[in-house]
C-alpha cells in the first residue's frame, strides 16, 4: 500500500532499523488508524488508546535529538513519516507533527541548554504537548505586525494579547510564543519568542474552533492577560524571535509537503480501485480514456511533488538553507493534492460527495494545507523575494 520515496530506506538511524520502523508505521497507519478514521471524524477525537501507543512508537519524539530523549530523525526521515501518515485522516500526524515540528523546533534549533534539557525529553514521550503560537485576530500572513506584547519586568515578561487558530492548543501543556518585546519597534525586529508553559497565571484557552475539516484535530485561541513568563524562557535573543518562528516554518512547510504527498496517494489509491470496479455504459471506469488521464494527472502532480520534498529534504540535511526550496515545495505539494482531491470527487461522482466514503473527508481536510504555516500567496512571495534579493 505504502512505498518508500527511494529504493533504499535512506534513514538516518542504521538501515535495518530503519526499515522495520517504516514498515511498522506503515503497517500501524492501514490495521489501526485507517479503520478509525470515520470515527474520529464523528467524535471529534483521537481515541486515547491511540495516542498512548503513539508515545509508545516514538512518534512523539521522532525529531528530537537523541540526546533529549527523541530519535533524532532528519529532515528526510521526517517527511517519509509525514508521507506515511498522509495516507490516513490529518488528525492523526497532528497531534505528534506539531509537537515535533513547529512546536518544538524553535527550542531544538535556538533554545539553551537548560531549556532543551527541562522540556525536550518531556515532550519527546508525549509527556507534555507542545504548540506553536504565532497567528493573532489582526495578523494572519502578516505576522510580523503581530500585537501580543512581551513587556520586561524585572525577572520576568509580562505579556498581553490573543493568538488564534492555535492547534493543539487544548491538549498542549507549553507553547512557543511569538511577542513583541520591543513595542517601539515596528515589523519584525521587535518579536522575541518565549516558552510559556500551561499553567502560567494568566494564560487561559478559548473554546475550540468549528472547523470545515479535520475534526480530531482541536484549536483554539490561546489569550494572555498580564502573564508572567520567566526571563529564562526567551528563546534565543531578545528581537530574534521572527528569525526562529521562520527556521521553524521551513520545516514545518515541508512536513505539510510530505502530508499532501501522503494524502495524494490515497486518493489515487481510493480511484483506482474504485474506476476498475465501477461499471458503467457496460464497462468499468477505468477503460475510459477521459477518466485514464484524470487517474494519469493525478499521479504525474504526485510524482513531481515527491521528487520536489525528496531534493529539498536532502538539501536541508546537507545543510543548506531552504527557505526558497520549502515554499516551492508547500506551495505545490499543497496546491496539487487540492486538484488531486478534486478529480477523485469527479471520479466518484455522487459517491464521492457522500459521507460513505474518505473522499469526501480528504476533500475537506487537505484544503487547510494550503492555508496554515503560510498560505499559496505567502509562498509566492517568498520564492519571488529569494529570486530577487540577490
Amino acid at each position: 500500500m505504502f512505498h518508500f520515496p527511494y529504493g533504499e530506506k535512506s534513514m538516518s538511524i542504521d538501515h535495518s532499523t530503519g526499515t522495520q520502523l517504516i514498515d511498522s508505521l506503515e503497517k500501524f497507519v492501514r490495521e489501526r488508524l485507517i479503520p478509525l478514521e470515520a470515527i474520529v471524524e464523528k467524535e471529534d477525537r483521537i481515541p486515547g488508546d491511540v495516542i498512548e501507543e503513539m508515545k509508545t512508537m516514538g512518534l512523539f519524539g521522532l525529531s528530537i535529538p537523541e540526546e533529549y530523549g527523541g530519535l533524532g530523525f532528519n529532515m528526510l526521515d521526517d517527511v517519509t513519516v509525514n508521507i506515511i501518515f498522509g495516507h490516513t485522516t490529518p488528525p492523526f500526524s497532528t497531534i505528534f507533527g506539531t509537537n515535533i515540528g513547529i512546536g518544538a523546533q524553535g527550542i531544538v534549533i535556538d533554545g539553551t541548554e537548560d531549556q532543551k534539557k527541562k522540556y525536550l525529553p518531556q515532550m519527546a514521550s508525549g509527556q507534555i504537548i507542545s504548540a506553536f503560537a504565532l497567528t493573532e485576530p489582526e495578523s494572519g500572513s502578516d505576522a510580523a505586525s503581530l500585537k501580543t506584547t512581551a513587556i520586561k519586568d524585572g525577572s520576568h515578561y509580562v505579556l498581553n494579547g490573543t493568538k488564534r487558530y492555535i492547534t493543539n492548543a487544548p491538549e498542549a501543556g507549553i507553547f512557543t510564543v511569538m511577542a513583541r518585546s520591543d513595542p517601539k519597534t515596528p515589523g519584525s525586529a521587535g518579536i522575541s519568542a518565549f516558552i510559556v508553559e500551561r499553567d502560567s497565571p494568566g494564560l487561559s484557552i478559548g473554546k475550540c474552533d468549528v472547523k470545515m475539516g479535520q475534526q480530531g484535530t482541536h484549536t483554539a485561541d490561546v489569550i494572555f492577560d498580564d502573564c508572567r513568563v520567566p526571563i529564562e524562557n526567551r528563546i534565543g535573543d531578545e528581537g530574534q524571535g521572527f528569525k526562529t518562528a521562520m527556521k521553524v516554518l521551513d520545516r514545518g512547510r515541508l512536513r505539510i509537503a510530505g502530508m499532501s504527498v501522503g494524502a495524494a496517494e490515497r486518493l489515487i489509491e481510493e480511484c483506482v480501485v474504485y474506476a476498475k470496479e465501477r461499471i458503467q455504459f457496460s464497462k468499468p471506469l477505468a477503460e475510459f480514456q477521459l477518466i485514464q488521464a484524470m487517474l494519469a494527472d493525478s499521479q504525474a502532480e504526485t510524482y513531481a511533488a515527491r521528487c520536489m520534498l525528496i531534493d529539498a529534504a536532502t538539501r536541508r540535511d546537507n545543510g543548506q538553507v531552504i527557505t526558497m526550496e520549502a515554499a516551492c515545495t508547500k506551495m505545490f505539494a499543497s496546491e496539487m493534492v487540492g486538484r488531486v482531491a478534486d478529480r477523485a470527487v469527479q471520479l466518484f461522482g455522487g459517491a464521492g460527495y457522500m459521507s460513505d466514503y474518505p473522499i469526501e473527508r480528504f476533500y475537506r481536510g487537505v484544503r487547510l494545507f494550503r492555508i496554515y504555516e503560510g498560505t499559496t500567496q505567502i509562498q509566492q512571495i517568498i520564492i519571488a523575494r529569494e529570486l530577487l534579493k540577490n
